[in-house]
């Protein structure tokens, strides 16, 4: 079969009467180009089925048009695709395209970042990975604004917007104070990871004005990790009976441990709060009380806070936190004036 020929810019240059630049520009919507021979080019390009080359055209602006994408945990956690398809649906509405970049367990956020720069993306976008102070700064010096997603870095120069995980954790310690449950305990997620540090900060804190005692383990946010963790809480001579973990997903661990690992009812034996409400958490094999996400304000924001940089380099970082909602299902105990969702 032989191969098509691709259309040149310089054969719609012939066509149109216009120079090979003037072509390059009509694409451009921040070029100045007549109206009438913009359209003229752009009718002629679609009737012999030229495409302007991206890469040449960004030549010209200094502008790629396209942000990158950062993300791990997009396989093991469902709340990320959720995030991943809704952060990509509004930077296309923005006219911005979207490049993905995946960080493994096994490599480092710090030296994957170079290479993404040396795409010139206009800007960054970082969700379920941790950013180095240093490396935000690198970001700055090159003059690329980066955004993070459900992460924030203290001191860096980068915006960020969060689920305001501290309250999140206090209103789940309030539940279970509440509940008159009186032996609680912590799944944590990832030991380095803000949200994790943050929802147990607003747990504890809780406990402790009231001395509460609570126990501790670590799920690493996956399955197996939490039903270990599960187990190793309630086969103790004196059991916990409440269990908040970090994310739904520790969470439905949690809730298989105790129910066929260990027999035990949910919640009349051992109540089961996680955080996130990904889909899977409505199920009725789950239906797991948990809090909720403001996800698309957190989109929204972080989308428009990016394209807003881009545009105004200048503009200083927007470190935002939004309130989540306790969704309350039928994993846990709740006070007789609270009703279930």
């Amino acid at each position: 079969m032989k191969k098509k020929v691709k259309i040149t810019s310089i054969e719609v240059a012939n066509l149109a009467g216009v120079s090979q630049s003037t072509v390059s520009r009509a694409f451009t919507t921040e070029s100045p180009v007549a109206k009438k021979t913009r359209e003229k080019v752009i009718s002629i390009a679609k009737r012999i089925g030229y495409q302007p080359n991206a890469m040449a055209r960004s030549l010209i602006t200094r502008k790629s048009n396209m942000v990158g994408i950062v993300i791990s945990n997009v396989t093991s956690n469902p709340f990320y695709p959720e995030v991943l398809d809704l952060l990509s649906r509004k930077f296309q509405e923005n006219g911005q395209k979207v490049m993905l970049f995946v960080v493994h367990r096994d490599q480092s956020l710090d030296d994957i970042l170079p290479q993404l720069l040396e795409y010139q993306v206009d800007g960054i976008l970082i969700t379920a990975v941790t950013l180095s102070s240093a490396m935000a700064f690198e970001c700055e010096r090159w003059g690329t604004p980066v955004t993070l997603f459900n992460r924030y870095v203290p001191g860096s120069n980068a915006s960020w917007f969060c689920c305001d995980n501290i309250a999140g954790g206090r209103t789940v310690g309030q539940l279970f104070i509440d509940s008159e449950l009186k032996r609680p305990a912590y799944i944590a997620g990832s030991e380095n990871t803000s949200t994790s540090i943050d929802r147990e900060k607003g747990f504890m804190e809780i406990m402790n004005e009231n001395g509460i005692k609570t126990l501790r383990e670590v799920g690493n946010y996956n399955y197996n990790d939490a039903y270990a963790a599960a187990i190793q809480l309630v086969d103790r001579p004196n059991p916990v009976d409440s269990i908040f973990c970090s994310n739904d997903i520790m969470a439905f661990g949690a809730l298989d441990a105790i129910r066929s690992g260990m027999d035990l009812k949910v919640p009349e034996d051992v109540s089961i709060i996680g955080f996130d409400d990904i889909p899977m958490a409505s199920w009725p094999s789950f239906n797991l009380t948990t809090v909720r996400q403001p996800v698309r304000r957190m989109v929204d924001a972080s989308v428009e806070d990016l394209i807003s940089r881009i545009k105004t380099p200048e503009k200083p970082p927007n470190q935002k936190v939004i309130m989540g909602e306790m969704i309350v299902r039928g994993s846990s105990r709740i006070p007789s004036e609270v009703s279930m969702s």
